[in-house]
């Protein structure tokens, strides 16, 4: 029996589910909550949150996130050399909801040290990397950073803030 091999298609199906629904199916995968930080080239703090994040690679070590084409800060994320991600604990809760709300004075307040590149670090996060800017790569309405991670910390008694379904949550749902 021969075995034929069949090309793929050379373009995806038109979806069959608006926006609204493709939102709703993403937001059944619960993730970890993070606020991405880095200073401008006038030297201003920037940050905002994310639940977009995940490994990449081991060797060497690479971490992404994704930003909206429309955010404010893409061009201060694009051109700067490095960005923190500030893995939150799930005391961290006011700080992920202030930090996703656009204009207001997010850093008001916030005790942060600077790490690589002076990116702000947040006291008290469960987990931080530092970040190189590696790569970006355009794909539909989203920007994806890879950085290579030259350093990072964690807590490991800290309790996770956790996204599911367009919620916070402080302690896992049951």
């Amino acid at each position: 029996m021969q075995t034929v091999l069949m090309s793929p298609p050379r373009k995806a199906r038109t979806p069959t589910f608006s926006a609204k629904e493709f939102r709703n199916a993403l937001g059944m995968f619960a993730t970890g909550v993070t606020i991405v930080t880095a200073m401008t080239a006038e030297g201003k703090p920037i940050g905002l949150t994310a639940n977009s994040f995940n490994s990449v690679s081991l060797e060497p070590p690479l971490v992404l996130w994704s930003l909206s084409r429309a955010a404010a800060s893409l061009a201060a994320f694009s051109t700067g050399s490095h960005y923190a991600i500030n893995i939150l604990a799930a005391d961290q809760k006011l700080l992920a909801e202030r930090f996703a709300v656009k204009g207001g004075e997010r850093w008001s307040g916030v005790d942060f040290t600077r790490g690589c590149g002076d990116a702000p670090l947040l006291a008290g996060a469960a987990a931080t990397f530092e970040c190189y800017n590696r790569s970006r790569y355009e794909e539909g309405d989203h920007v994806i950073f890879v950085g290579e991670v030259e350093r990072c910390t964690w807590r490991p008694d800290a309790a996770p803030l956790l996204f599911h379904g367009g919620r916070f949550y402080t302690e896992l749902p049951i």
